[in-house]
């Protein structure tokens, strides 16, 4: 499975967590069950597991750096806050911060380019313009921000 579709479930995950109070193996394990059964993407089985294993990697992440990446956002978006956010654009953002910041595998860019393309894909008309206008700013201190995270 590429990494495109894997972001697609770690961001369908995160808002199944947040809206059923569900934990991360459960909404990973449901989503990744569905597109597999779906097969649009056509899925190879010997792709599950390691999918699996790297969605889980985002979401848990994500999840747990939470607080963190809220508290960063929250100082990028401008007369906002990070609960009035529409809930697909936060999960958008929390994981693109979660790649850019906490993960070195990741190089900023391509998330904020994949945040990017997230954001059009499940949000609203505006959602890309938006993702990028936040992230876009985040990007100009992303060191400052990983040394200040990354102790």
């Amino acid at each position: 499975m590429k990494r495109r579709l894997a972001r697609e479930i770690a961001i369908q995950s995160l808002y199944h967590m947040e809206m059923n109070e569900v934990d991360a193996e459960e909404a990973v394990s449901m989503l990744i069950a569905e597109a597999a059964g779906e097969n649009e993407s056509e899925v190879e089985l010997s792709d599950v597991n390691k999918t699996t294993t790297f969605v889980l990697e985002l979401v848990g992440g994500t999840w747990e750096h939470k607080a963190a990446i809220d508290e960063m956002l929250a100082g990028y978006l401008k007369n906002w806050q990070v609960s009035r956010l529409s809930k697909v654009d936060r999960q958008v953002l929390r994981l693109a911060v979660y790649e850019m910041v906490f993960r070195s595998d990741v190089p900023g860019k391509v998330a904020v380019n994949e945040a990017i393309e997230l954001a059009k894909h499940f949000g609203v008309e505006e959602s890309g313009k938006f993702v990028n206008g936040v992230l876009g700013k985040m990007i100009h201190d992303l060191e400052t921000l990983k040394n200040k995270n990354n102790m």
